[in-house]
This record gives C-alpha cells, sequence and structure tokens, in this order.
C-alpha cells in the first residue's frame, strides 16, 4: 500500500500502473490533458500490461487526478485495474507522450463503438469538412475490433493501412491535444474510404448523391445491402407489405422477428413502451438492438411477439440514411443459419436489388448484439457488436500460468480464451452443423490467436463427443478436457460474479439440451456447484424424446410424450393433436413403446415445448429455435396477473430429487377440454415453473446451508419466467445471480469452460 502523505507542499512523485482497455482508445492523450492542467510532470506510455503513467507533482493535486482519472474516462477506455505507489521524483520539467513502451503481451481492443455526438455534430454541420461524410471517427468512436488484423493496435495493422492520411488528417493524428490523436480509423472526403452504389447482379454502379439514391430506393419498396461495421444489414421500409414479404422469402424467416433501426427515441417511444433503462441502454455507446414491449404494431415485423427489436443509428451512413427514413428494418445479410456476410462479392440479386458499400474491409464479422431489461439489468440473447471483445477479469484465486482455450458447443457457439488473469470471449458464432458456421469458427480462433499473441496450453471442450467443436479440440493435439454442459452453464455466472473458492451455490440450469453423466438429454437441473466439481442435486423427471432431434423441431411429439406419461394410452383427443395424421401418432407412440430412437430427456426446453403445443399456441414444425416457448411466453403477457399455478409432484425418495409435472399436464389436458384460454394456460405455467424452483432452492437450504441460487441456461432467456423466479427467490432471502453481460444461453458455455480450466490449473 502507499504510504499516505500530509506534506501538499512537497514535489511528490508516483508511478501508476493502470490495466484493461486503454491501448488505442485515446487514454495517453487523455491522461496527458489532465497532467498538465493540474500542474504534473513525467510522462504516460504503453507498456506490456497496460498503460504507465509517472508524475511528479504535489500530492494534493495526485488526489485530484486520481479522482478525475476514475470519473472520466474516454468512452472507449475501460479500466481494469489501477496500482500506484510513491517513489523518488527523477526531475522530469515537462509532461509528455513517451512512445518507446515496452512491447504488448496481452493488450485489449475496444469493441466498435456508435458515432460520438462530437463526429455527429461535424457530420451535420455544413462547412466542416467531415460535413456529410459516413466515415467520420476519432478516439472516442468508430470502428475498433471489426478493423484490427493483428497487435500492436497501429494503422498499418488495420484495414485502414492502404488509406494515405492527408496532411490535414495527419495533423490531427499527430496532436495530443486533439481528440484524433492517434485515432488509428481517421479519415477525411480526401483520403479515407468511399461509398459506392451498385445494382446487385450486374454491379452496375449508380451515380451521386450516392446516400439521397439510396434512400428513394428504400421508399420506394427496393431492398438494400448495406455495409456496416460488422457485415452487411439488408434494409427495406418496414411499412411497405411488399418489401417486408420479399424480404423474408430472401431471408427464409415466414415469422421470425426483424430488427428495426429507428431515427432517434421519440420514434421508437411511437411504437413500443421505454423505460429509463431502455432509454439507458438504446442511447450507450454499445447501441444494442433492444427488445421492447409493442404499444403499436408494425405488421409482418414480430407478429408472434409483443416486443420489437429497436436499435438506434450507430454508424454515420446510418444517421445520414435515418435523417429522412424514420424507421427501417436492418437485419443481418446473412443466408438462413450462415454467417453474417461482409464481403460485398457474397452479395447477389437473391439477396437484395442494391448493394451501399465501400472500400475499407472488415476484418472480422459480428452480428449485432440483442438484449432485454429485465428487473431493471440487461438480459442478452446474443452478445456481439459493442460488447467484444470486452476482457472478463478473474478471482485472483484462480490466476493460473497456463493459457486456455476453451471451444462452447454445438449450437450458439464462441470461443474463449484465457491469458494473463483475463478471459476473453468470442462474438456470436451461430450453430456449428452449418460449415460457414464452422469455418467462422476456426477463423475466429485463428484471429484470437493472432490478436493477442495467444498459444493454448490446453482446451476444454463440451462433454458431447459428436459436437464439432468438440471434434476440433480432440483435433488440436493439446491437453484436453471435456465439461458436462449444464456445469459449464453455471460456471459463467459464477465467474462474472466472482463467486470466491469456498462459495458453494445451488445452480439452476434451465435449457434444451445436453449431453448428461448417464448418458441421457439433461435440460432441467438442479446442481450443487463450486468452481471444482458438481453434485446432480434435483432434475425435472425424465420423459421419453421421440425421434430425438425431431422432437426439437416438432413440438407434438413433446405433447404426445408427456400425455402418454400422464394418461397412458387413454389420454384426451386435444384439439390440438387432431390435426396430426393418426398414422404419425401412432408411429411416434410406437418409437416411445419399444424405446428405438428416443433417449430419455429431464428438458426445461422441451416441457414448455409440450405445453405450448397442447395449448394450441406452437405449430407442428418450428421455423426456429425456442418459437414454442416463444409463444408460450407471448401468450403469458397478455393474461392477467395472477398468483395461481398447477400441482407437481416434488419426489424426494432419492438422490438426485425429481420434479415430475404429471399433475400439471393433467390439469391443462382438463382445462383444455373445458376451451379454457391458452392465455391462462401459459401464465398459470409459468408459476408453476417458478414455484417449482423456489420448492427445491428451499429443500437445498435445508439441507446444506447453501442460499446462493444461480440461474442460467437459455430457458431463462423468457422474461416472464426469469422475472417471475428471481423475484421469488429474493422475496424469500436467496441470494440470486444471473448472467448480466453475457447470455445465459448456449453463448456463455465457453466463458464456463475457461472456468473450469483455471480450476485446474490455478497456482
Amino acid at each position: 500500500m502507499p504510504c499516505s502523505d500530509h506534506k501538499t507542499n512537497q514535489l511528490k512523485a508516483y508511478r501508476l500502473l493502470v490495466r484493461g482497455t486503454v491501448q488505442g482508445v485515446g487514454f495517453r492523450p487523455f491522461i496527458y490533458r489532465l497532467a498538465t492542467r493540474l500542474n504534473f510532470n513525467g510522462y504516460v506510455k504503453n507498456v506490456g500490461e497496460g498503460v504507465e503513467i509517472y508524475l511528479e507533482g504535489s500530492s494534493s493535486d495526485f488526489e485530484r487526478f486520481l479522482k478525475a482519472l476514475k470519473d472520466n474516462l474516454p468512452p472507449l477506455a475501460r479500466m481494469e485495474s489501477l496500482d500506484w505507489l510513491a517513489v523518488e521524483p527523477e526531475g522530469h520539467h515537462k509532461f509528455i507522450i513517451d512512445r518507446t513502451g515496452a512491447g504488448e503481451s496481452f493488450v485489449f481492443i475496444s469493441p466498435d463503438i456508435a458515432t460520438c455526438p462530437e463526429c455527429l455534430k461535424e457530420i451535420e454541420t455544413p462547412g466542416e469538412r467531415r460535413y456529410r461524410y459516413p466515415f467520420t471517427n476519432c478516439t472516442n468512436c468508430g470502428p475498433r475490433y471489426t478493423i484490427v488484423k493483428k497487435l500492436p493496435y497501429d494503422r498499418e495493422n488495420t484495414t485502414m493501412a492502404s488509406f494515405k492520411m492527408c496532411p490535414d488528417c495527419r495533423h490531427e493524428y499527430e496532436n495530443p491535444l486533439d481528440r484524433r490523436y492517434h485515432a488509428q480509423p481517421i479519415a477525411c472526403p480526401q483520403c479515407g474510404p468511399q461509398l459506392v452504389l451498385l445494382e446487385a447482379g450486374t454491379g452496375k454502379p449508380l451515380g451521386q448523391p450516392l446516400v439521397e439514391t439510396a434512400i428513394q430506393l428504400v421508399k420506394q419498396g427496393k431492398i438494400l445491402a448495406v455495409k456496416g461495421l460488422g457485415g452487411f444489414h439488408l434494409i427495406c421500409n418496414p411499412f411497405h407489405p411488399q418489401a417486408v414479404s420479399r424480404l423474408r422469402k430472401i431471408k427464409q424467416r415466414k415469422v421470425k422477428p426483424l430488427a428495426l433501426m429507428a431515427r432517434d427515441l421519440e420514434t421508437i417511444d411511437e411504437y413500443a413502451y421505454l423505460s429509463r433503462a431502455e432509454r439507458d441502454w438504446l442511447t450507450s455507446p454499445f447501441r444494442p438492438i433492444v427488445l421492447l414491449r409493442k404499444k403499436k404494431d408494425i405488421p409482418e415485423i414480430a407478429p408472434e411477439a409483443d416486443t420489437l427489436g429497436f436499435m438506434l443509428p450507430y454508424t454515420p451512413l446510418h444517421h445520414l440514411l435515418l435523417k429522412e427514413l424514420k424507421v427501417i428494418v436492418a437485419t443481418s445479410s446473412n443466408r438462413k443459419d450462415a454467417p453474417i456476410i461482409k464481403d460485398g462479392v457474397e452479395i447477389g440479386p437473391e439477396l437484395g436489388d442494391f448493394i451501399l458499400t465501400h472500400n475499407r474491409d472488415i476484418a472480422m464479422r459480428a452480428d449485432d448484439s440483442v438484449m432485454r431489461v429485465i428487473n431493471s439489468g440487461p438480459l442478452f440473447s446474443r452478445r456481439a457488436r459493442g460488447f467484444v471483445p470486452f476482457p472478463q477479469r478473474i478471482p485472483d484465486f484462480m490466476k493460473s500460468k497456463a493459457s486456455i482455450l476453451a471451444v462452447g458447443g454445438e449450437l450458439k457457439n464462441t470461443i474463449s480464451i484465457y491469458k494473463n488473469g483475463y478471459i476473453v470471449t468470442s462474438q456470436f458464432l451461430g450453430d456449428l452443423d452449418d460449415y460457414q458456421n464452422f469455418s467462422y469458427f476456426l477463423e475466429t480462433i485463428d484471429h484470437f490467436k493472432r490478436l493477442f499473441d495467444f498459444k493454448p496450453d490446453l482446451v476444454i471442450s463440451d462433454l458431447h463427443p459428436d459436437f464439432r467443436s468438440t471434434i476440433y479440440a480432440r483435433s488440436t493435439g493439446l491437453p484436453h478436457y471435456l465439461l458436462q454442459h449444464h456445469f459449464a452453464h453455471l460456471l459463467a455466472p459464477m465467474i462474472e460474479h466472482q463467486v470466491q473458492s469456498e462459495d458453494r451455490v445451488l445452480g439452476v440450469s434451465f435449457d434444451g439440451y445436453g449431453y448428461g453423466d448417464d448418458g441421457q438429454a439433461w435440460g432441467g437441473e438442479f446442481l450443487l456447484t463450486d468452481y471444482c466439481g458438481y453434485k446432480r442435486y434435483a432434475h425435472l423427471d425424465y420423459v421419453p424424446l421421440p425421434g430425438g432431434d425431431a422432437a426439437v423441431r416438432e413440438p407434438w411429439r413433446m405433447a404426445l410424450s408427456f400425455l402418454l406419461k400422464a394418461f397412458g394410452e387413454e389420454f384426451p383427443q386435444l384439439k390440438s393433436l387432431t390435426r396430426i395424421p393418426s398414422q404419425k401418432k401412432k408411429a411416434v407412440k410406437q418409437l416411445i413403446d419399444k424405446k428405438i430412437h428416443t433417449p430419455l430427456t429431464s428438458s426445461a426446453g422441451r416441457l414448455f415445448d409440450a405445453v405450448s403445443y397442447l395449448a394450441g399456441l406452437a405449430p407442428e414444425k418450428i421455423e426456429f429455435e425456442a418459437q414454442a416457448p416463444a409463444r408460450l411466453e407471448t401468450a403469458a403477457s397478455l393474461a392477467c396477473p395472477t398468483a395461481r399455478s398447477y400441482h407437481y409432484l416434488f419426489l424426494k425418495d432419492k438422490l438426485p430429487y425429481r420434479l415430475d409435472f404429471t399433475p400439471a399436464i393433467k390439469e391443462i389436458a382438463e382445462e383444455l377440454t373445458r376451451e379454457q384460454a391458452p392465455e391462462i394456460i401459459a401464465i398459470k405455467f409459468h408459476n408453476t415453473l417458478a414455484r417449482a424452483i423456489l420448492d427445491v432452492s428451499f429443500q437445498a437450504r435445508q439441507e446444506t446451508g447453501i442460499d446462493k441460487i444461480i440461474l442460467t441456461g437459455g430457458v431463462f432467456l423468457n422474461r416472464i419466467l426469469l422475472e417471475k423466479t428471481e423475484n421469488i427467490l429474493k422475496k424469500n432471502a436467496f441470494k440470486v445471480l444471473r448472467p448480466v453481460y453475457y447470455s445465459p444461453g448456449d453463448e456463455s458455455l465457453s466463458l464456463g469452460q475457461i472456468a473450469y480450466g483455471l480450476s485446474l490449473t490455478a497456482r
């Protein structure tokens, strides 16, 4: 600890080390301006661990320096730690930015950040040299992660390398008092990237004015592929029915919601209800898509949902387009289940009518982040642009000398790396059963190795032997550890919340599927957990999963499975099942009877599928993952609030305990014969699950004394279930932890896998 000093008039010297996202984000010029304003001599420089600051001045000014440092960081800077100590003065006569720093060992790159107010003002002000220039940026905003090829973060190592700065940009770049000092993507109309508007298919360029022409094309109902920070959007007029219909055909997306970009908050407020927290996230520099409760519907944008996904403009080009277009559809340009497109050559007439592109390459593709606000906190369903690659600091007791690679699961994949006390998790990479996404997975691993000078000592994968990520891990030749899926789910929020080594938690891990220790399809798990291992304390009672993956695609199969368990062959002929031909139902019953291609499952996701289908809400065949549970959630949101729930059995004859929802299925069936409204069934079902979780939590606290509960897994992307469960647990004096800056879904598996690797190797 530094010594205290009360002699404020005596010259003192201090050496500081700042770790975090502090290189390439305007941090050194910020320190320069702060130090000179407070009359310090000394220097600031980049070093391997972050930024080193040396100050000579009075101790009273040093206290002011520390406060200003913590309170007024540049927008892109993120300080993970600050260490300082008093040293002997060296006799400096001024303050300088020292560019002779040591080589970088593990430097964090800022995510891509929305256009800052200062740059936006320049774009909108006639006479400014960057007036209406769509690539305006400074050290406080603009592209970062998506343009970096390798470290150190210098212009020659970015996709801006081919653009030679004009004298005016060079002057700004070299002036430490300018907000563009060492802004690597600095550009202007004379020396920077340029737009081009092309006909899709022919590649024929359209003449000036490009942005105004693009706006008119959108108004006319044309579909444009527009190049953004991490890839192309497909944009169209959401109020043009034919354009939206064509876009849905292009995306092979019949009912799945489409994202919207609006001019400003006032526009969003016209169509959606906005809380203070939701406003703050929408206007934050990260600019995620935020799922908001509908106030006024826009037909065919989200026909089955009670929410609309809105974001605000985050590049200068977006701002220019939205000046005259109040709202646009802005959905990723990927083909169905493939990664977002980053190169214009991949876009043909089958993806749109025109291409608005430019000549600044994208080094690493990244989708828009998607989140909603639950109990005033963020809940991510996709973490990508704006948040990647922010580092995750680990608790000190877990620090390891090993470098660890974690390769996640099969669906909604991410990769994570650990090095020097920090974890970096990649952007959402998609489902690896698509070969293009698997190529994206390999591309991202190679990119992380270059970007962070990363050489793994070991690799962690999911327990499932046939996942492509697991097969890849085996192929590396590195020491390879396998981790149970739901244990990884729980470790992710544990490390995010800095749970300590002596703490044990009850983890509630609810999702669609994870390969269990017994070879069955787990997914409704209560695990007594610490970093080193887990004990399966309870789970949803097993039911047959007829046809394996086919039961995921066709939720009526699970409805039939639950009915057969509840009633036997004499189950009631509910309206929803009359839509299924008798031969199909007979075939599924035979699979169950003969136990052919019918593993057992404890999946909470499959229980949602069954109830959604029984209630007449789910389709016979889903278009996208979690469509059936999403319809059930939407129906519940339309119901009047109620505390009523269904019955269930908490079977405590042996460990692991089981939750059997057979009584609930019987009650639901009985209500359906009386033509109960599906909204009532939906809200009562959500209440039932929340009460069941509380029941198991009470039992665990009574038997073990554990009062810390973790809620994670893709099922907890359900707003109603998460809100109800979190609230009822807190009301009963439980401490509740859930993912905050990561998704509860499979995207977080790689983060949890790293946590386990650290438990194996921590020194």
